[in-house]
Parts: structure tokens; C-alpha cells; sequence
């Protein structure tokens, strides 16, 4: 049997570590013409709607189950409304932490500016998720609300996890990027991967029997982790 070479060389690795959009010039050509569309003030807008389109849809079907009209919310929509919404964090989460390496991919730098949107979108899902509790589950009763996330893990931890979020979407803006300064700043958003671990954890201890959901999110995300802590030793060795 013929022997295999080592792959993982250190030319090897410096290669393979290079983006591959260089190579490939229709996905250049194709990131152009998406960056003329989507760096314009309507393409901005495009987007924000289409990221709260989900939204406008629960919202519907939230007052179509108010109405006691038929709606997909489930047969308690109150826990639909949650499900949902925490999901819809989740998947948002998820394509805020996918700009960077499809960027790497493909080279298309303009997507830089939609990670923040994104951030701030995932933000107000979560936050929906947690008053859709908090309003809709135990109506506003403070007391209840504060034993319940101190007396049940998950919710500690899913609690956490939407702390950490409102300092990274505070600072979200230009102004607060300026006032950090860049390090600061990137080590303040640090926290997103803190955010990733706690959410998931939350994730997991919030379903009852069947885990295939939360099991089949934290492989994605453990992905995209490795992919960065990849690319970061990358820089060590290049740098």
C-alpha cells in the first residue's frame, strides 16, 4: 500500500489557512454585484425586513390564537411564542458567527457591515423570548419571575446568557466602537462565545425528552468555533 504523505505541514497549513476566494473569480464577480445591491440604503432596509419577517409572522399568529382563530402556534401558544422565538435567537446567533468565515470564503468584505444587524436582531429575539415568559407565562408577577429563575437551572443559565447579550448590544454602534477603541472593544464581544456555550446549555436543559434539536444547533456552532480557534492559530503561526 503506497504511504500517504503528512498533510498538516506548516506550508500546508499556511495554505490551506489563505482564503480560496482568490481562486475562484465568478464568486467574486457574483460578491460585486450582491455589494452594489445590498450597500445601498434599500438593500440596508431589505434586509431589516426580511429579518423580522419571523417576527410579524409569530406576532400574527399570536393574536390569530388571541382571536381563537386557527393559528401555528401549537395547542399552548404561549409556548409556541417561546419555542419560537428562542429558535429564531438561536439561528441568528448562528449567521452573526457565519459572516466572518463565509467572508473568509468568499471574500465578499461588504458583508462585515450586516454582522451587527444581525447581532442586534438575534438581541430582540431573545429578548422577545424572554418577556414572552416573563408577560405571557407568569404575567409580569416580579416575585414569581425572579424565585422561578433562581429555583429552575435553565432558566438561570438562559437568563445569563441575555445579560451577557445587552452589553454586546449596547455597544453595538460606531460611537461606541470609537469610545472602546478597537481591542476593547473586541475583547467586550468576546462574550459572544460565552453567550453560544450558556444558550446552549439552556437549549439542552429546557427540552423535556427529545434533544436531537439542541444536540444538532451545538454541533453547528462547535463548528464554527473550531473554525475560528483554526483560523487563530493560523495568525500565530503566520504572524
Amino acid at each position: 500500500m503506497a504511504t500517504l504523505a503528512r498533510p498538516w505541514t506548516a506550508s500546508s497549513l499556511a495554505t490551506a489557512r489563505t482564503a480560496p476566494s482568490a481562486e475562484w473569480p465568478a464568486v467574486r464577480r457574483l460578491g460585486a454585484a450582491l455589494g452594489r445591491v445590498f450597500g445601498t440604503a434599500w438593500g440596508r432596509a431589505l434586509v431589516w425586513i426580511g429579518c423580522f419577517v419571523p417576527m410579524a409572522w409569530l406576532a400574527w399568529n399570536l393574536w390569530q390564537a388571541w382571536q381563537g382563530l386557527p393559528h401555528d402556534l401549537g395547542k399552548e401558544p404561549v409556548e409556541g411564542l417561546e419555542h419560537s422565538t428562542g429558535e429564531q435567537a438561536i439561528r441568528f446567533l448562528l449567521l452573526t458567527l457565519l459572516v466572518t468565515p463565509v467572508r473568509w470564503l468568499t471574500g465578499w468584505s461588504w458583508l462585515a457591515r450586516y454582522r451587527r444587524v444581525l447581532g442586534l436582531v438575534m438581541f430582540a429575539y431573545a429578548s422577545a423570548h424572554l418577556a414572552t415568559w416573563a408577560a405571557l407565562d407568569l404575567e409580569l408577577q416580579w416575585s414569581e419571575v425572579a424565585t422561578e429563575i433562581v429555583k429552575r437551572p435553565y432558566l438561570l443559565v438562559g437568563f445569563a446568557a441575555w445579560l451577557a447579550l445587552v452589553p454586546l448590544a449596547v455597544t453595538s454602534t460606531a460611537g461606541w466602537i470609537r469610545r472602546l477603541g478597537g481591542k476593547r472593544w473586541n475583547a467586550l464581544h468576546q462574550l459572544t462565545y460565552t453567550v453560544v456555550v450558556l444558550g446552549m446549555v439552556h437549549y439542552w436543559w429546557s427540552q423535556k425528552k427529545d434533544v436531537s434539536e439542541p444536540i444538532a444547533w451545538g454541533t453547528a456552532f462547535a463548528a464554527l468555533l473550531a473554525w475560528r480557534v483554526w483560523r487563530a492559530r493560523g495568525a500565530r503561526e503566520n504572524g
